[in-house]
């Protein structure tokens, strides 16, 4: 008896194999039904397929670039003085900032300069009367000041310490592709000198200053404007360092003794300042002050602070040739001009 109980225990139970055989047998022959445990398939890889050519070869630009612009490309033509060579470099003239290769003009440390600049100069002023058209009527130049003159704005550049630079000129011509005028405020050292900030967006944009209000411009593009025959105008990769220029304040000034300048140094520091000029604020008037000023001081202190060293030494150089003026001191912020011996009293 015991003998026939492990038998039977060894015995498989054929019903169960025979059950489960048949039944995988089953769903493996149907195609059509995939029970929740069926293997997923492992996904297919792509083989890497070689890049196909650019389909529009004609939204690449060929380098060199071409421009026809008859002005030389600078990083800024508002407060740059092309009469003043540097004398030295504190990168290598070789590095261009519009990237190697990219343009036709040959990079000389402070600018590139353009070819045939007459010929093309000319081209340039009848190509430009003939965009502006015929000049606006008072209606017509109130409506788009209405338009454009508020804070409010959407096509609004703001100029700053650098004044107009070049890739300035871009931002210009993509806000008239869709707007007839553009608005530009001006803040910091351009507004010293707001008419030299209007010549240079004249002559390098072609457009036509309608409106001016203080450190507030609008620029008006011209009735024949066509924004798919705009000038070219490469763009510049990095803002170049700027060069070494000869030392603005001398120990000795033209024209006196250096117990004489100790003096007058003395004297501009210790007298009470003309104005206090803000960061990035509205200078439109500082000129006019220190040359009222000049009537009756021999030395004026203008008071900087919080404007930063090398600001002031841009403000510094601008009032040496708008006033006239002679720049003595710069220290503390504090910058100290002397009207000089020439000047009338």
């Amino acid at each position: 008896m015991l003998n026939l109980l492990i038998r039977r225990r060894q015995t498989p139970p054929t019903q169960f194999f025979s059950f489960s055989y048949s039944f995988f047998s089953s769903v493996s022959s149907d195609p059509d039904d995939d029970p929740p445990f069926s293997l997923i398939p492992k996904p297919q890889i792509q083989k890497k397929t070689e890049k196909q050519p650019h389909k529009n070869p004609q939204n690449v630009p060929n380098f060199p670039v071409n421009s026809d612009l008859p002005f030389d490309f600078r990083h800024s033509y508002s407060e740059s003085d092309p009469s003043v060579e540097p004398i030295g470099f504190r990168e290598p003239p070789r590095f261009s900032p519009f990237g190697p290769g990219r343009l036709d003009r040959k990079w000389t440390g402070t600018n590139a300069p353009a070819q045939g600049e007459v010929e093309e100069r000319e081209r340039w002023e009848v190509e430009r009367i003939r965009v502006l058209g015929e000049p606006l009527t008072e209606e017509e130049v109130a409506e788009l000041v209405e338009k454009y003159r508020h804070n409010d704005c959407g096509r609004q550049i703001n100029i700053g310490k650098d004044g107009v630079t070049h890739n300035m000129l871009d931002d210009i011509h993509n806000h008239w592709r869709r707007a007839e005028a553009v608005r530009i405020k001006c803040l910091g050292i351009p507004t010293l000198d707001m008419d030299n900030v209007c010549f240079h967006l004249e002559d390098k944009s072609g457009g036509k200053v309608i409106y001016r209000h203080l450190n507030v411009l609008l620029l008006y593009r011209g009735r024949n404007y066509d924004p798919k025959n705009r000038p070219v105008i490469p763009l510049m990769l990095w803002k170049p360092r700027a060069p070494i220029y000869p030392k603005l304040v001398k120990n000795v000034a033209d024209g006196l003794t250096f117990e004489e300048t100790k003096e007058l140094r003395n004297k501009g520091l210790n007298s009470l300042s003309l104005m206090k000029l803000t960061r990035n604020g509205v200078y439109v008037n500082v000129v006019q002050r220190v040359r009222d000023a000049f009537d009756t001081e021999e030395v004026v202190r203008l008071d900087c602070t919080y404007v930063g060293t090398s600001d002031c030494k841009r403000i510094g150089v601008k009032l040496k040739d708008l006033v006239p003026c002679i720049p003595i001191l710069f220290k503390d912020e504090q910058i100290i001009l002397w009207r000089g011996k020439e000047r009338p009293r």
